[in-house]
């Protein structure tokens, strides 16, 4: 008797029921052995990485294979992001995800390229129906790249649940080999009630720990009362790979007594904004150290934490003694210990904690607007996590938002004034970010309205109004006017822009729409000749690239092929 394919998609098996990560279920989607360059909620900025990135050996182009029976559910083409990706979904109700892809396999290849071609776009994400792309375990669905917001190549793969959340792939028995303990770098201590002093201080203190021969870790010896909590700094190495990955678990104990634990075993990605809460986003910004702290902050709504007392806090009162631990652990259970001795002392003489005093303080429950010149800042009701002094100035056009160590919880608006500019240059004008050392200008997405240009950020810092005034350069990279490029496999061109950065462009052939496939690493365009658009001998190319404020950029060519 024939199973119709839609209950084969749809209804979960018996025999994985009591089980909820099935061991033998997903195989490997590479044809070598997993050795990870990066592995699942890992920290990375502004969120948690959501699966494991998989080593390729320093190649593109190997062979991705479905780790399971199911249907390709999702196609998603960017040049930023997770660049080619392919979403896979199983009768087990899992969904896999395959990322930063060279190319798809032929039959998803033809079905995506069809569809790009019909709506004239590169950048294109695709829902097919359950039964267009059915696909078997084992089966070749794409090949590795280096595609999207992608350092190398590698395979990002992911494992989600029903609910379209991610979870750890090694839960499902997708592993490699790791018999080395966690590493530890960092510890700090932080007073946290009002009354609260560490080591003669009502600041975050760094605290020195020393590694011992058996590969734990000691920490010095601190006085402490009041209300207090730690972050740790560390980091998971696997036994076949140099990469600083990140740690599977972490627990705290207090003479003896679990009261905290934090579990990257899954979460949820409205959630992983929060890592700036999870993470002392101060140090972060300011030395770019991932501190984890291990109490649970206010207004923090993760969701991995566990068996916590007092949120992980420790209360210490003047004349006793404890010893407070760490148990930091990887997946495979190698652990690193590190021992804090604790000796509760009150001193009359403590610093104070430091923070400067400015005549502009947000409360993060109230939405705040602050104007200066031509500037206006509009901080919405729980934009920030924590109320703050600002330092908020506005002067030649330059805003300024200090200090940089708070982090959003969502975006906030700036607006600036251009009315007293010509209206020849308002055209040309957005709101650039000044970033490094060197403050230098970076678009950020700018909207206007008659005299006002507006963006929307989450970073406090510095701000200006900027002008590009100069377009897109396109350059051909395999061919030039009226050359035979017969043998030419593909037509390659580079394309840069000095400022605002490119936000759009057209080729065509011989006045047909073709498919340039954009790399923004190396602000390539690259067109298939496989996709036949011309047969003719004689083509003429034509390319239009458009940067963020409208300049615009028209590259002619013909060339010849046999």
């Amino acid at each position: 008797m024939r199973i119709p394919l839609f209950l084969f998609i749809f209804l979960p098996l018996i025999m994985y029921s009591q089980n909820p990560y099935p061991q033998d279920y997903f195989a490997n989607p590479l044809e070598i052995p997993i050795v990870l360059a990066g592995t699942f909620a890992e920290l990375r900025s502004n969120h948690f990485h959501s699966g494991m990135d998989i080593k390729t050996q320093q190649r593109q182009g190997l062979k991705v294979l479905a780790s399971a029976d199911g249907f390709v559910s999702r196609i998603k083409i960017s040049p930023f992001g997770y660049g080619k990706a392919l979403y896979i979904t199983h009768p087990n109700g899992y969904t896999t995800v395959y990322a930063h892809l060279s190319k798809l396999a032929p039959k998803i290849e033809a079905y995506l390229k069809e569809r790009q071609y019909e709506q004239e776009t590169y950048g294109i994400e695709l829902f097919p129906p359950i039964k267009a792309l059915v696909v078997k375990k084992g089966e070749l669905v794409a090949y590795s790249g280096n595609t999207g917001s992608s350092a190398g190549p590698h395979l990002h793969f992911e494992i989600r649940d029903k609910n379209e959340h991610p979870m750890n792939p090694m839960l499902f028995g997708i592993n490699t080999k790791d018999t080395t303990k966690p590493l530890i770098s960092g510890l700090y201590a932080y007073p946290i009630s009002e009354d609260a002093q560490i080591n003669k201080s009502a600041n975050k203190q760094p605290i020195r720990i020393t590694r011992l021969a058996d590969g734990n870790y000691m920490a010095e010896s601190i006085t402490a009362v009041g209300k207090i909590g730690f972050g740790i700094e560390t980091i998971d190495r696997q036994d076949l790979a140099n990469n600083k990955n990140g740690v599977y678990n972490i627990q705290t104990q207090f003479n003896g007594s679990t009261n905290f634990e934090i579990d990257f075993s899954t979460f949820s990605f409205y959630e992983t904004n929060d890592i700036n809460r999870l993470i002392d986003y101060d140090i972060y910004k300011t030395e770019k150290d991932k501190i984890q702290k291990l109490f649970v902050d206010t207004n923090n709504g993760l969701s991995l934490y566990k068996n916590t007392i007092d949120q992980g806090y420790l209360t210490i009162t003047d004349s006793t003694s404890g010893v407070y631990k760490i148990k930091v652990s990887d997946f495979r259970n190698n652990e690193s210990w590190v021992t804090v001795p604790i000796d509760g002392k009150f001193s009359q003489d403590v610093l104070k904690k430091a923070y400067e005093v400015t005549p502009n303080y947000i409360y993060a429950n109230q939405a705040t607007t602050l104007a200066e010149e031509n500037a206006t800042v509009t901080f919405y009701k729980d934009t920030f996590y924590d109320d703050f002094f600002i330092d908020f100035k506005s002067t030649n056009d330059t805003l300024q938002l200090l200090p940089i160590g708070y982090a959003a919880r969502k975006s906030f608006n700036i607006t600036f004034d251009i009315t007293k500019y010509n209206e020849a240059d308002k055209e040309k004008l957005f709101i650039a970010e000044l970033v490094g050392y060197k403050k230098w200008p970076k678009y950020s997405t700018t909207t206007r309205a008659e005299n006002t240009l507006s963006t929307l950020t989450k970073s406090l810092g510095y701000y200006t109004i900027a002008s590009d005034t100069i377009a897109p350069k396109i350059t051909p990279i395999n061919f030039k006017d009226e050359q035979w490029i017969s043998n030419a496999k593909t037509l390659k061109v580079k394309i840069t822009d000095d400022l605002s950065g490119i936000s759009d462009y057209r080729a065509t052939l011989n006045g047909k729409w073709i498919l340039m496939e954009y790399e923004y690493k190396s602000n390539s365009l690259t067109y298939d000749f496989n996709d036949q658009i011309s047969t003719e001998p004689h083509n003429d190319f034509k390319l239009i690239v458009t940067d963020n404020v409208g300049n615009s950029s028209t590259f002619e060519a013909r060339f010849h092929r046999k």
